[in-house]
């Protein structure tokens, strides 16, 4: 499965593309809906029809690490609230197993950037080789923005900090950049969040031995394994700051 998704300033925009992609028959295993705050109680008295958000599309409202109460909707979106670390009950019409397959665990902290930012997010899973341009069509129509793009504008926003402490460790940043930016999102990733470097070092030392091989001129090691240390601090951060 290949994730589609699309971030969006307006959460009237978010749901209307949910609500026009699960009337197309998108399996609510596959298609997510992602909202800051509990929003749960507006499609309650909003109902829509069959394909829509307030028939028969599972919706709950969790409090996630780092980012504060969150609606999701979808059983991918459950799933995916569940794999970023919140805790959520059983729901009942559908089985979370069935959407728990193929999360884009490597995406989800781009996600929370989002909804800390109060924008919605809309996730789609689509096959493998099979054409995406409706789903980023849908999404461009009601203003989303690729998940590249805010992938690209959470790391603009961190670059000069974790420039300049790079650089005072004596190191290069400039040429260094791309691996310890590897290192500060492997931190982030879903399954490795909150651990310290040793306690992932197989996995860590799988991607730094495919990082050599692609790059077998550069110094990766150092620049990875410091970015590593600074996103996992950043992370435990951010979930101070909102516990507090």
């Amino acid at each position: 499965m290949q994730a589609i998704a699309g971030v969006f300033l307006s959460r009237d925009d978010a749901e209307q593309v949910f609500t026009t992609l699960r009337s197309k028959q998108v399996s609510p295993t596959k298609i997510a809906l992602l909202a800051p705050g509990d929003v749960r109680s507006k499609f309650e008295w909003n109902p829509v029809d069959a394909g829509g958000l307030s028939a028969g599309t599972t919706l709950v409202a969790a409090f996630l690490p780092g980012v504060g109460l969150v609606t999701g909707a979808g059983l991918l979106g459950v799933a995916i609230l569940r794999a970023a670390g919140a805790a959520i009950g059983a729901v009942g019409d559908g089985s979370l197993e069935d959407g728990a397959e193929d999360l884009p665990e490597d995406e989800i902290f781009v996600y929370e950037d989002a909804l800390r930012k109060g924008r919605s997010v809309v996730i789609v899973l689509a096959e493998e080789g099979s054409t995406t341009e409706p789903f980023r069509h849908s999404f461009l129509e009601r203003g989303g923005t690729a998940i590249e793009a805010a992938r690209q504008e959470w790391w603009v926003g961190l670059r000069g900090t974790e420039g300049e402490h790079y650089s005072a460790s004596g190191r290069n940043f400039s040429n260094d950049e791309k691996f310890y930016r590897l290192g500060f999102e492997a931190a982030l990733h879903a399954r490795t969040r909150c651990m310290e470097f040793d306690q992932v070092s197989a996995e860590m030392a799988s991607k730094l031995e495919d990082l050599e091989q692609q790059y077998p001129e550069a110094q990766i090691e150092e620049a990875f394994t410091r970015g590593y240390q600074r996103g996992r601090a950043h992370f435990q951060a951010l979930c101070d700051e909102r516990a507090a």
